[in-house]
C-alpha cells in the first residue's frame, strides 16, 4: 500500500473554511466537553499519525500523558508538509494547524482512507488548547510552531538538525472549556490497544509520565484483528479457530474475523477506517444479512441438521456465542453524528453482504467440522429463543391473571415522570423495611431482593426468565428483556441505584447485578441511568458529633484529626444495621449521597472482567483476585 513521498505536498492541502465558530461551540465539533470530549483530542491527533501508517509511511506512534496533562503524540511518518501553501501564502504547517477542514483527506491522491475529523480534528485540538506545539521532522531540520488557543505565536522556524522524520504533537487542554482536563491512562490505553489490532504490525507505545512510577504499555499484533478476536475469547472455550478472511470490492475493503465459543452473549465490534463505530450501522447489517443467508444454506445441504432445525434459523439464533471484529475501509465514511457510533452509507450493506457473503461460503466448504459445530450451536440457541419467548408469554399471562403488571414487593414511588424518578435495588428484607420507611415516596421507589440473582453469565435467555428475582426486576423496570423486546425508552426510572452491603454477600451480588445489566439491558449503562450507592463503613461518636466516613482511609484520617479525643466506632457490615433515617441521611439523600456512576468506558476490558469473574474458567479468576487483591479497599472476611 505504500505511495511516493512526493504524492503528499503542500499543494494537496485543500482548505474549506476557518476557525471561528469552534471555541464558541465546541461540542459541534469535539462531541462533549467532558471527559469524553477530552480524550477525543488525543485520539483526533493520533488518528492523523495512524492515517500515515495506513498510507504505509508508519510504522511507530509514541503516546505520552506529560506532567500538568499535556499530552505528547510521536509518529515517524513523513511528517506535515512544511513548504509554503499556494493558496495562502503561510506554511502549511499553520494552515493544517489553524484552518478548518485544511487537510489531506479531502483528496484520494494524500490519502485512500483516514480516519479522524476529515481535516478537522487537529486544528480542532489546537483551538480548544490553552497551548499547543508542533514539532516536524522533515528534509534534516526541525520545523516548530507555537500557539495560544488556536492562534500562532510566531511564524514557523526552524530550530535545529535531525536524522529523524515524523511529526510531534503536543497540547495541553483549555481548562475554561473542558469540565476536567485529568486525562485517564485506561481509557486511552484501551483505545491504542485497539487501534494496534486493526493496524496490523503497527507499534502502539502509551506511558503515563505524570507519576514517577510510570506506566508504559506497548502494543503490536501481527495477527492484526485475528489476534483481537483471540484476545476476546481468551478466557472462553472458542468451539473452532478463527475464520478470517479480507475482501475487497469498489474501492471499499472489508477484513472480518469471527469465532464463536459456549458461552451465551455476543460480542462484535465494528471499525470503519480504524474508527470504533458503537452502534454498528451498516456494514454490520450487510455482515448479519450475510451470516444468516450463508448459514441457512449450509443447513439445508446437511439432512441431519435438517431434522434437528427443519425451519430456517433467524438472525437472533445466530448471535449467542459469536466473537466477530468487523473492520472496513472506505474512502468517503459517513456517519450519523460527528462522535462517529454508526456509520450510515447505503451502499455498503449491499457490499458487505456480499464480501461477507463469498468469504463464509469459502471457509465452509473447506472446513465442514467446524460449518457442522456452528450449525449446531445455532440450532441449541433456536430451540432456547423459542423456550425464552414461552416464558415471556407465560409471565404476561401471569402478571394478567394476578391483575396487574408491577410485582408485589415493589414499593412504588408516586412521581410518573422516569426522569425524576429513581429505583434502588436492595439486598434483603430487612434492608429493605429501612429503605422504604427512610425514602423519598414521590420519587424513590424501593425493590427488595431476596438472596442471589442468578448468574446470567452461565445460562441461556429461557433459564434467566425462569429466575424470580430476574422476572421481578424486569418488571419493574419496565423496559422489557431480550434485543427482540428491550426497549430503553419505555425505562420507568432514569436513576437505578444497585444498593448492597459492604461484605463479601453484599460484593457478589452488586457483582451479580452488574452482569445482569452489563450483558441484558446495555443501553441503561450506556444511557448513564446506572449507579452503585455508597453507604457509610463508619459512625464515629465524640462528644455530640457524629461523622459518617466511607472508607478506611477517611476513618484513619479523622481519627488522626481528633488526637486524644475520646472516639466511638461503629463498623457497619450492613445496611439492615441503620435505622430509617440513618440510611436516608447517609445514602439516599441526593444532597448528601454517594454514588458511584456505572461507565462503560472499555467494552473489551469490561467484556474481558465479568468473563473472567462469572466465567467457567477457575484459574483466569484466581489470577484475576491475586492481581487485584491489593487494590481492593474493604473486604471483610
Amino acid at each position: 500500500m505504500s505511495e511516493p513521498e512526493s504524492s503528499y505536498s503542500a499543494g494537496q492541502i485543500k482548505i474549506l473554511e476557518g476557525l471561528e465558530a469552534v471555541r464558541k461551540r465546541p461540542g459541534m465539533y469535539i462531541g462533549t466537553q467532558d471527559e469524553t470530549g477530552l480524550h477525543k483530542m488525543v485520539y483526533e491527533v493520533v488518528d492523523n499519525s495512524v492515517d500515515e501508517a495506513m498510507a504505509g509511511h508508519c510504522t511507530e506512534i509514541n503516546i505520552s500523558i506529560l506532567p500538568d496533562n499535556i499530552i505528547e503524540v510521536k509518529d515517524n511518518g513523513r511528517g506535515i508538509p512544511v513548504a509554503i501553501h499556494p493558496e495562502k501564502n503561510i506554511s502549511t504547517i499553520e494552515v493544517v494547524m489553524t484552518i478548518l477542514h485544511a487537510g489531506g483527506k479531502f483528496e484520494n491522491d494524500a490519502y485512500k482512507v483516514s480516519g479522524g475529523l476529515h481535516g478537522v480534528g487537529v486544528s480542532v485540538v489546537n483551538a480548544l488548547s490553552e497551548s499547543l506545539e508542533v514539532e516536524v521532522y522533515q528534509n534534516g531540520k526541525i520545523h516548530q510552531q507555537k500557539y495560544s488557543r488556536g492562534v500562532p505565536q510566531g511564524p514557523v522556524n526552524v530550530i535545529g538538525d535531525t536524522t529523524e522524520r515524523g511529526t510531534v504533537v503536543r497540547f495541553k487542554p483549555d481548562a475554561s472549556i473542558f469540565t476536567t482536563t485529568e486525562f485517564h491512562f485506561d481509557v486511552l490505553t484501551s483505545r491504542f490497544r485497539e487501534l494496534a489490532f486493526l493496524n496490523k504490525g503497527l507499534k502502539l507505545i502509551v506511558q503515563d509520565k505524570r507519576k514517577s512510577d510510570s506506566e508504559k504499555h506497548e502494543f503490536i499484533f501481527d495477527g492484526g484483528i485475528v489476534s483481537f478476536v483471540e484476545y476476546l475469547n481468551e478466557n472462553k472455550h472458542p468451539l473452532h479457530k478463527t475464520i478470517h478472511f479480507e475482501r475487497n470490492k469498489d474501492d471499499v475493503v472489508a477484513e472480518i474475523a469471527i469465532q464463536y465459543s459456549d458461552t451465551y452473549s455476543e460480542n462484535i465490534f465494528c471499525f470503519t477506517n480504524n474508527i470504533n463505530n458503537n452502534l454498528g450501522g451498516t456494514h454490520l447489517e450487510g455482515f448479519r444479512a450475510a451470516l444468516t443467508r450463508t448459514l441457512n444454506d449450509f443447513l439445508k445441504k446437511d439432512q441431519q441438521l435438517v431434522k434437528k432445525q427443519p425451519t430456517a434459523l433467524s438472525g437472533e439464533d445466530l448471535k449467542e456465542g459469536i466473537t466477530a471484529v468487523i473492520s472496513v475501509k472506505i474512502p468517503q465514511p459517513q456517519f450519523n453524528s460527528q462522535t462517529k457510533e454508526k456509520l450510515v452509507n447505503a451502499e455498503i450493506k449491499g457490499i458487505m453482504q456480499t464480501l461477507t457473503g463469498e468469504g463464509l461460503s469459502l471457509f465452509f466448504e473447506e472446513n465442514p467440522a467446524i460449518t457442522k459445530k456452528i450449525l449446531e450451536k445455532c440450532i441449541l440457541s433456536a430451540k432456547a429463543r423459542e423456550a425464552a419467548r414461552k416464558a415471556r408469554d407465560l409471565t404476561r399471562r401471569k402478571s394478567v391473571l394476578e391483575g396487574g403488571g408491577l410485582p408485589g414487593k415493589l414499593a412504588d414511588c408516586s412521581e410518573k415522570d422516569p426522569a425524576a424518578s429513581e429505583l434502588y435495588i436492595v439486598e434483603g428484607d430487612s434492608a429493605g423495611g429501612s429503605a422504604k420507611q427512610g425514602r423519598d415516596r414521590h420519587y424513590q421507589a424501593i425493590l427488595p431482593l431476596k438472596g442471589k440473582i442468578l448468574n446470567v453469565e452461565k445460562a441461556r435467555l429461557d433459564k434467566i426468565l425462569g429466575n424470580e428475582e430476574i422476572r421481578t426486576l424486569v418488571s419493574a423496570l419496565g423496559t422489557g428483556i431480550g434485543e427482540d423486546e428491550f426497549n430503553i425508552d419505555k425505562a420507568r426510572y432514569h436513576k437505578v441505584f444497585i444498593m448492597t452491603d459492604a461484605d463479601i454477600d453484599g460484593s457478589h451480588i452488586r457483582t451479580l447485578l452488574l452482569t445482569f445489566f452489563f450483558r441484558y439491558m446495555k443501553p441503561i449503562i450506556e444511557k448513564g441511568f446506572l449507579y452503585v450507592a455508597q453507604p457509610p463503613l463508619y459512625l464515629i461518636k465524640h462528644g455530640k458529633t457524629s461523622t459518617y466516613l466511607f472508607s478506611d482511609k477517611e476513618k484513619d484520617e479523622y481519627l488522626k484529626s481528633l488526637g486524644t479525643e475520646k472516639a466511638v466506632i461503629q463498623r457497619y457490615k450492613g445496611l439492615g444495621e441503620m435505622n430509617p433515617e440513618q440510611l436516608w441521611e447517609t445514602t439516599m439523600d441526593p444532597e448528601k449521597r454517594v454514588v458511584l456512576k456505572v461507565k462503560l468506558d472499555d467494552y473489551v476490558e469490561a467484556e474481558d472482567t465479568f468473563n473472567i469473574l462469572m466465567g467457567d474458567e477457575v484459574n483466569p479468576r484466581r489470577r484475576f483476585i491475586e492481581v487485584n487483591a491489593a487494590k481492593v479497599a474493604n473486604l471483610d472476611l
